[in-house]
């Protein structure tokens, strides 16, 4: 087969475009022995991948549950249920603090309002009692 398309299904190869028949020319050519210098690092992957394929593994591979993840599970479902409790439990604390602290500041709006209203009710009081102050030292005056 000629260098220059061997070159290119290299190439192919490399950008993962080549067909299962393209694959196979490539693994013949490889394997074969008589390879470009300039290719000879190719040699040796197809090699491998030739010899990998035959490898088998002998060890049994146990596919029996074991018992103590059961038991781990077990535990892992109390666990998330405590964290579940305590963080309800949190929750709930914070929920209330932020209640009180509104009601607190709905008192102290109402308080204010209060205060207020007492406050410019007074300075009325004080503006009538000046004049009644002004009118008296007036009649005084008066009748000296």
């Amino acid at each position: 087969m000629e260098l220059a398309n061997i070159e290119k299904l290299v190439q192919k190869y490399l950008d993962a475009e080549t067909t299962l028949q393209e694959e196979t020319t490539l693994r013949n050519y490889f394997t074969g022995g008589d390879v470009a210098p300039h290719l000879q690092e190719y040699e040796y992957m197809f090699n491998y991948f030739t010899i990998s394929k035959d490898e088998t593994y002998t060890k049994t591979i146990q596919l029996e549950p074991k018992k103590f993840k059961k038991k781990n599970l077990k535990w892992l479902s109390v666990a998330a249920s405590v964290v579940l409790l305590f963080s309800v439990f949190v929750g709930k604390q914070q929920y209330d603090t932020h209640l009180q602290r509104q009601e607190a500041q709905r008192q102290f709006e109402q308080i204010s309002k209060g205060l207020r209203l007492l406050s410019s009710n007074l300075q009325k009081g004080e503006q009538a009692v000046a004049t009644l102050y002004t009118y008296e030292n007036t009649v005084k005056k008066i009748l000296k």
